[in-house]
């Protein structure tokens, strides 16, 4: 088995850095917000697709709604496996090539329609979005289109367009959001003309039915080899790949995921995708765009939860009066309601951006991936409130005693897993709070590095007054603290100036944490989190306003229910807005984690007595251990019980 690579904070810190997007070549509104400014002229008027991309997008999606009406969705459930016909279904359809472009076979559709089929799709069964999403965002034909040569992509993006299923293997059973720590290993062989893999790769989506892989691993340096970690594309059925399991999860249930293991494993050199050391960076670049699959799944369910709580709570009396009657449920539809729009505005926003691909998007979709996954859970459990026992009640068995087959507790543990996908929400603040302090940790220079003297800190604080004596005095005085009127937008104007007012107050926070943390700043994570989360709420508010402007414009009449809506949301948003600037500075963070480090001493032991734990010790799994099976059998046993600390950073 490859040794996993040993390194340290600094190391791991280090490798992060040099493989992130360092430049901002492009404007970025969810950045500018972070810096103070409110650069509404990014997004409005909002942004749309032509009328031809529209109306090839309406077709396409006729057809393919056509198709998904014959889909079971409760079979999928039912059986744990989605139907080779289903597959080849889609395959008909050129699903498995939306984002492919035509000349090697694809439908070339622009992120709007992919993110509109993957909605509808994921609204019938997630896994089904999962399997193309997994394919297309992450796997084969984005890394290729990125940074592969013509040769690999007349050779590879054919057979990916035409249904040829493909596969992203990054994490592994000990490498979570860390990838510095990667074990998997590829060692020049052949004199330079292949390399042998050798490792074991963890939760490979779609791993388990592949026919091609995108494959992460670590090139040793040397011997005239950059190294580092790299990308290539492998053959699945080559000799050398075992798929040892099949995971089961708490949802998405369909999902082809699973344990690969690579031995011996020899592929060419001109599958490397890119140079040597160039996989990190090509595997986040991916993800920029990669990331909207996960909005889009979100925004799918959501309306779905939506539909059926206005007619869940509509027909179902309580003490003489509809469910929806009741103050109490008719917060919880307004939520639904609002935050659905929301949710939509920012999905399309964030699309468009990337079609027309002015703007700098890194942020937006990361926002839009952090806050989208956790609003739709908030959603589902909401759903499953209104529903009451029907919502906790399976849809097999709802069916079984004649009621209609409503599966809200399976979309609780279906949407859960967005939350950890293609990065946790806790990772996911953490880069999102890297790149809205980019601005500052320039400024600052060694100021904000913890290996640095007192000398050179002293030296960077004379080179940061000049940033800040500038920046923050736009934040505090003048023209600054005059927002806009946005009188264009009517009632919705009062909403933008709150967010205006908010951004300068956010930034002036992010100073005051850097000043108070400096180098230690990153070990704040509750700071940091509450920054991330306040942009992202600006950000949907923004995208809400903005839409419903855009909507009024086009029909005045479905104009003035977006308003509404929008409204609703603004006040919702405006609410957690107000609680997480309180939280900055009026939190339990450093005794929550000077209690976390006691309850890893082990002192409140007893906290856990007048329990059974069948997983430590009397579980069925220890007894194989015992028995000697092979180590083979054992290691896949393992992984059964393997979990990562903050989840993988992909699918």
């Amino acid at each position: 088995m490859a040794q996993q690579a040993q390194v340290t904070e600094e190391q791991a810190r280090a490798l992060a850095e040099e493989s992130r997007e360092s430049g901002w070549d492009k404007p970025s509104f969810a950045k500018e917000l972070f810096l103070g400014h409110f650069p509404l002229e990014l997004i409005h008027p909002f942004p749309k697709p032509s009328d031809a991309d529209e109306a090839r997008t309406r077709e396409f999606l006729a057809r393919l709604r056509e198709f998904l009406e014959t889909v079971d969705g409760g079979l999928i459930e039912r059986d744990a496996l989605i139907p080779d016909e289903y597959v080849k279904g889609l395959a008909e359809l050129g699903c498995f090539g939306m984002k492919i472009p035509s000349e090697y076979g694809g439908l070339n559709m622009s992120q709007v329609a992919y993110n509109r089929a993957l909605m509808m799709i994921s609204s019938v069964y997630p896994s089904l979005g999962a399997l193309l999403s997994a394919h297309q965002s992450i796997g084969v034909p984005e890394p290729l289109k990125l940074a592969g040569t013509d040769e690999q992509k007349r050779k590879f993006l054919p057979r990916c367009a035409a249904g040829a299923i493909s596969a992203f293997l990054l994490t592994e059973p000990d490498v979570g959001s860390d990838p510095a720590r990667l074990a998997c290993t590829a060692t020049p062989v052949d004199g330079g003309r292949a390399y042998e893999l050798e490792g074991v790769k963890l939760w490979t989506t779609n791993g388990v039915v592949a026919e091609l892989l995108v494959v992460m691993a670590r090139v040793p340096k040397g011997d005239g080899h950059r190294g580092g970690i790299s990308a290539f594309v492998v053959e699945a059925d080559s000799p050398g790949i075992t798929v040892e399991r099949r995971n089961k999860f708490m949802g998405l249930r369909g999902i082809e995921n699973g344990v690969t293991r690579l031995h011996a494993l020899r592929v060419p050199s001109e599958n490397l995708i890119g140079r040597e050391g160039d996989g990190l960076k090509i595997a986040l670049t991916t993800l920029n765009a990669g990331r909207l699959s996960i909005p889009a799944n979100a925004t799918g369910s959501s309306k779905w939860a939506l539909k059926i709580a206005r007619e869940w709570s509509g027909e179902r009396v309580q003490w003489g009066k509809p469910l929806a009657k009741h103050e109490a449920v008719a917060g919880k539809i307004s939520f639904i309601a609002a935050t659905n729009h929301a949710l939509d505005a920012v999905l399309e926003l964030s699309g468009q951006m990337a079609d027309e691909g002015r703007n700098d998007i890194r942020i937006e979709a990361a926002l839009a991936k952090l806050w989208s996954s956790e609003m739709a859970c908030l959603i589902a459990d909401e759903l499953v409130q209104i529903r009451g026992g029907r919502g906790y009640e399976t849809s097999e068995s709802l069916a079984a005693r004649g009621e209609r087959a409503v599966p809200a507790e399976q979309a609780v543990r279906d949407l859960r897993i967005n939350r950890i996908f293609e990065g946790s929400s806790e990772i996911m603040r953490l880069l999102i709070a890297r790149e809205a302090v980019d601005a500052h940790l320039s400024a600052a220079g060694d100021l904000a590095k913890p290996d640095t003297g007192l000398r050179q800190k002293a030296a960077a604080a004379v080179g940061a007054s000049g940033f800040y004596a500038k920046w923050l005095q736009q934040l505090v005085f003048g023209e600054g603290q005059r927002p806009r009127s946005y009188s264009e937008f009517g009632p919705l104007a009062s909403h933008l100036r709150f967010v205006e007012c908010s951004t300068r107050k956010l930034a002036r926070n992010t100073f005051y944490g850097m000043a108070r943390g400096q180098a230690k700043l990153e070990q704040k994570q509750g700071f940091l989190g509450r920054i991330v989360d306040i942009c992202a709420e600006l950000l949907a508010m923004s995208a809400a306003c903005v839409r419903a402007e855009g909507q009024r414009v086009a029909d005045p009449q479905l104009g003035q229910q977006a308003y509404e809506l929008a409204e609703a949301f603004c006040q919702q948003a405006t609410l957690r807005v107000d609680a997480l600037f309180d939280g900055l500075w009026t939190n339990t963070d450093t005794s929550d984690v000077q209690l976390t480090h006691e309850v890893l001493q082990g002192q409140y032991r007893w906290l856990e007595d007048g329990i059974v734990d069948q997983s430590e010790g009397t579980g069925p799994w220890i007894a194989h251990w015992e028995a000697g099976e092979s180590t083979e059998a054992n290691l896949a046993r393992r992984f059964l019980t393997a979990s990562a600390s903050t989840g993988p950073i992909a699918k």
